[in-house]
């Protein structure tokens, strides 16, 4: 498979494996929260985090790895004229130099493709990972990308997830304009994590009637050299042999194969109908009731979907003027994300800006039902007076939109959060970094199996949670004292009680802790590996 080769490809090519997990800092003053929440935790509800998004989407790997359903991006567009900066702090000489001017990129940056392609190469690789097995990734962009974007998505979601390029009509008129034609459309590149896996929902109608549909194919590809195998008889007990011919009398092919045919026939689905010039044709009957699908079409509907404008007014409405340059419409971002989730699926953006996903999630979550969770992730300093503002008024409501359920409010909640400081395996030594229970044990959980696992807390035990062949264990309190003290040590009793909740379960247990009483010879027999803290973080070969 062809590959694209850009400058400074060789030097961010790992780069998102050595960039460190942060811990989530929980602003409570920023959040909106809501008292009965069926959420466990804070950060189980939708979140909004304010930080450095590739920082922050490390940060979301140990709790959301392989978890998040759908994922909506508007990256810099790269057309010149949006003063970007490219920073990551890619730690080689040769691209810091390169860098040491990097400044806004803009249309005198000879090198801004090559910028733009090194801030979103490890981007989508941490994406990849975040995303689950039957997830979908839609990310918007024009013309000045779209080609160079379609080969890194090739490289690193896979040329054979590739489901679509959407073409959305972002703009209804066309204007005065220097050049020989008005762009009105954009992109949405859409990728899967594995094609064989996603399943978009698709235009079911059901028939009301008992309708025919003709079985011979036509318009483009309906002669019988077009599909040679498509071309066979259909016996008749009336009529004899009945091939598909063409109006002008040459051959045609059928529409369906030979099973499909019979199988038609031994429904009694089939009927014939002599034409004026001699000819039978064969059509299908539909029965009444019966449901059929239609698949998305490639095309968005301006009119369902909305343009730029409409985005813009939105906002506007909701948050006064001039506060964010072209918007996309919340109603677009809905579709997309009723094509592939279901009512309990998280929706993850990166690119937050003015917050349009959350208030889709909400909308579709009122009209559903659906309790779908979102996660925003924006760098810029008006996170909390714009993105989560927005979503603090769509929440509570508009008083002045025109929709009366957003005028209500669409209901929900949130908790704001900042990047803190890095996981620091040496820092727990001495207690100057000594990271909460809950973010240590999605860590642990993370390093061992690449994944996120569902946290369940057992204080009795330390259990916090399992896969399908192993049961995690985390003996810890983030106090430098109880790390010190005996309390903290896996001894007998709590070996027995681990051995046995195994033994009822049929697996085996990894038990994390700073020190123990019980030999691992007799903890091997017992089925438990020890791991110390905060030596034996690593992955596990056999998870």
């Amino acid at each position: 498979m062809p590959t694209l080769d850009f400058k400074g490809k060789q030097f961010i090519y790992g780069y998102h494996l050595t960039v460190p997990v942060r811990t989530l800092k929980i602003d409570k003053k920023k959040s909106l929260n809501r008292e009965g929440s069926p959420r466990k935790s804070l950060l189980d509800e939708n979140l909004i985090l304010h930080g450095d998004n590739l920082h922050a989407l490390k940060a979301l790997l140990p709790r959301y790895a392989g978890n998040v359903k759908c994922i909506y991006i508007d990256p810099p567009y790269n057309t010149g004229n949006e003063n970007w900066v490219y920073n990551d702090n890619v730690n080689s000489p040769m691209m810091q130099a390169w860098l040491e001017k990097h400044g806004p990129v803009d249309l005198e940056d000879l090198e801004r493709h090559d910028k733009w392609l090194c801030m979103m190469w490890p981007r989508l690789h941490l994406l990849h990972e975040l995303l689950s097995e039957d997830g979908v990734i839609f990310i918007s962009i024009d013309d000045n990308e779209v080609h160079r974007l379609r080969m890194l998505m090739d490289e690193v979601f896979g040329e054979e997830n590739f489901i679509e390029s959407f073409i959305w009509r972002s703009r209804l008129g066309r204007g005065a304009t220097a050049k020989n034609t008005a762009t009105l459309h954009e992109y949405i590149v859409v990728y899967a994590k594995r094609m064989d896996s996603v399943k978009f929902k698709a235009d079911k109608r059901i028939r009301k009637a008992e309708s025919r549909e003709r079985l011979r194919q036509w318009g483009q590809g309906d002669r019988r050299e077009d599909r040679p195998t498509m071309y066979y008889p259909i016996h008749s007990d009336e009529l004899g042999e009945i091939y598909p011919i063409r109006a002008d009398g040459t051959d045609g092919r059928w529409r369906v194969s030979q099973s499909t045919m019979q199988d038609l026939i031994e429904s009694n689905l089939i009927v014939f109908e002599k034409q004026p010039d001699g000819r039978i044709e064969a059509y299908r009957i539909i029965p009444a009731g019966t449901e059929t699908y239609t698949a998305y079409p490639s095309m968005l509907d301006s009119e369902v979907v909305k343009t730029t404008a409409h985005g813009s007014i939105e906002l506007k409405n909701m948050m006064g003027p001039n506060k964010f340059s072209y918007p996309k419409p919340s109603l677009l971002i809905k579709e997309l994300v009723f094509l592939c989730t279901q009512e309990e699926d998280i929706v993850l953006d990166s690119f937050a800006g003015s917050g349009t996903t959350a208030q889709a999630v909400l909308a579709l979550n009122k009209a559903d039902g659906g309790n779908r969770k979102f996660i925003l992730v924006e760098c810029e300093d008006y996170a909390d007076t714009i993105t989560a503002e927005r979503v603090r008024r769509v929440i509570n409501g508009v008083e002045n939109a025109t929709d009366a359920t957003l005028r209500e409010g669409l209901g929900g909640a949130f908790t704001y959060c900042t990047l803190g400081e890095q996981i620091d395996e040496e820092g727990m030594l001495t207690g100057e970094n000594l990271p909460a229970y809950e973010t240590l044990a999605d860590y642990i959980a993370y390093t061992a199996t690449g994944r996120a696992l569902a946290f369940t807390r057992k204080e009795e035990d330390y259990y916090f949670g399992e896969t399908s062949d192993i049961r995690f264990y985390l003996i810890y309190e983030p106090s430098l004292d109880f790390l010190e003290s005996p309390a903290s040590a896996l001894d007998g009793e709590r070996a027995e009680q681990i051995a046995k909740a195994c033994k009822e379960t049929g697996q085996k247990a990894y038990v994390y802790a700073p020190q123990k009483f019980v030999s691992q010879k007799e903890l091997t027999h017992l089925g438990i590996t020890f791991c110390q803290l905060p030596y034996n973080i690593h992955r596990i070969s056999d998870a």
